[in-house]
């Protein structure tokens, strides 16, 4: 059946209105932008468990801030985040558990 509008069932939409909330409320599921806060954490062999939510963790020696979704290298013994496998030995050295190259 053709309206006088030349499109068939265009009588039969709701308002523009209805379009407008139903666009907005569709991304009601994503994510907020939140300012990146530091996480707590407790290392632990091979894994670690977040105590306090948050975005990045802080390199134990250079005090970068490293994603929590990046974090690869710490100590469970010392509880410390390292940023590279490098910053992680200079430690070790420093600390005297490591001989120097």
């Amino acid at each position: 059946m053709r309206t006088s509008h030349g499109l068939p069932g265009i009588d039969k939409l709701p308002p523009a209105r209805y379009f407008r909330r139903k666009v907005r409320d569709m991304n009601q599921h994503e994510r907020i932008p939140r300012p990146a806060t530091e996480a707590e954490v407790r290392y632990l062999d091979g894994d670690f468990r977040v105590l306090k939510p948050g975005s990045f963790v802080r390199c134990a020696v250079t005090g970068a801030a490293i994603p929590i979704e990046e974090l690869r290298y710490w100590s469970a013994e010392r509880q410390e985040a390292y940023a590279s496998p490098e910053v992680a030995i200079k430690r070790l050295e420093a600390l005297g558990l490591l001989p120097k190259a």
